[in-house]
């Protein structure tokens, strides 16, 4: 249930001024932002414990407050402290998030948005709560962000046009039909049939969003599921401990941390080791790129050890969680984000290629062909994307190491010349005589 109208109005009072101009106009002015995001600063400030709540409190002293306080790094680290500590319904961490999401102002509710792969991850793995009320306060805030979105798609699906390889387009040309030879006799054809009409190919992403009142146990995936659509369709946006703590959860969630997650990298170090040994120089380049993307893959292994555990071993599936399509699809969407875009800190991919594996694990023991696929092809781009940079990181040390061992080579074939002997003939000396 969403906060009390009590402790939600609170927050929104000092807001009351320019209610009257975002009921007209959606999009406030640039002062109307500027005042909005300094006085939710202010009253997180006053949320967080003395150390934090200085450094959050200059933050809106910026020239874009909202802006400074999503990049900001010890602004989510302690927000995120106070998210762990609570999730109730008198949660002030909880409802300073749903206040905020419910403003009009774009940039301060991307700052909320960022804490909701945190936010879930700790709501699933509190269920089921000991308290009726110990989960209300994750719950409004994932509602909030369901009703957003439900409401900007005003009832609509999301559809996806899959294109018909049989008509032309801008890249391909369909494979016309084989000429008849040309030792049969020519014969008057029929004036060609034209092709039917192609019809569009349309999928459907998400269905349509119906209005929720709570999170029922029969809908709480869907919920989630729209959250992360959302969550994805501003993710360029986010910061990286966000899209980390996003890695982590799926990684949580599916809670496969067997060997079987390492079985599309033991056949790719397989294949390498056996062409570095059939090869003629055992320590050739490649078989250094090979030696190098083990020992990366093999530091990727930190949810388990380096062998990886055995698939009928009782480990710890605490935080294990039911993982329908619904669910599924957006995640492996913002998965595919964190590991393939070219923006991301290392960190980010990591975390992305250690929960992707995770989820491939999953997905082969509970037989997901959806999952397996998706993840699949994700951990193989993923392998492609380090052999090239590998790659690339390769020949550009050859190409430094080569260009400095030619200018070295030219600068010892120069002749020498003595240090009293100019290289250059002098110019005769002008003197300047005085008539």
């Amino acid at each position: 249930m969403p906060p009390s109208p009590s402790s939600a109005g609170a927050g929104a009072a000092s807001a009351s001024p320019s209610a009257s101009a975002s009921a007209s106009d959606p999009t406030p002015s640039w002062w109307e932002s500027v005042s909005q995001a300094r006085s939710r600063i202010q009253a997180l400030s006053s949320i967080l414990p003395p150390p934090a709540s200085q450094d959050v409190a200059a933050l809106a002293d910026s020239d874009r407050p909202a802006r400074a306080l999503l990049r900001s790094p010890a602004a989510y680290a302690a927000l995120s402290d106070a998210v762990r500590a609570g999730g109730g319904a008198d949660d002030p961490a909880c409802h300073w998030l749903y206040d905020t999401l419910l403003s009009a102002d774009p940039d301060l509710r991307l700052a909320a948005l960022a804490f909701l792969p945190l936010l879930a991850a700790l709501y699933l793995r509190r269920l089921p709560p000991e308290l009726p009320s110990s989960l209300s306060g994750f719950e409004a805030v994932l509602l909030a962000v369901y009703s957003s979105e439900a409401k900007n798609r005003q009832g609509k699906p999301v559809l996806v046009q899959v294109a018909d390889l049989s008509v032309p387009s801008l890249y391909h040309t369909p494979a016309s039909s084989p000429s008849p030879s040309s030792k049969s006799p020519r014969r008057p054809q029929p004036p060609p049939i034209p092709p039917p009409q192609a019809t569009p190919v349309v999928g459907v992403l998400s269905p349509p969003l119906e209005p929720q009142a709570a999170v029922k146990s029969t809908k709480r995936a869907g919920i989630i599921g729209v959250a992360f659509e959302a969550y994805y369709s501003k993710i360029l946006q986010m910061p990286a401990a966000s899209k980390v703590d996003a890695c982590n959860a799926v990684a949580a969630w599916a809670g496969q941390y067997c060997k079987c997650r390492f079985e599309l990298d033991d056949k790719e170090l397989e294949e390498e080791e056996g062409d570095s040994l059939g090869s003629v120089s055992p320590m050739s380049s490649e078989a250094e790129n090979g030696k190098e993307l083990e020992e990366e893959l093999a530091g990727m292994r930190i949810n388990g050890d380096t062998s990886g555990r055995n698939c009928h071993e009782d480990y710890d599936k605490e935080a294990r969680v039911p993982l329908p399509w619904e669910l599924l699809q957006p995640v492996m969407r913002v998965l595919g984000h964190c590991l393939l875009a070219p923006l991301n800190p290392v960190e980010v991919r990591d975390a992305a290629a250690s929960a992707v594996r995770v989820v491939y694990a999953r997905a082969c023991h509970d037989l997901v062909p959806q999952a397996i696929l998706a993840a699949r092809s994700l951990i193989e781009l993923d392998k492609s994307a380090r052999k090239a940079a590998k790659a690339a990181a390769a020949a550009a040390s050859g190409t430094i190491v080569a260009a400095g061992t030619a200018g070295s080579t030219a600068s010892s074939s120069r002749p020498s010349s003595k240090p009293n002997t100019p290289s250059k003939q002098r110019k005769p000396d002008t003197l300047l005589v005085s008539k």
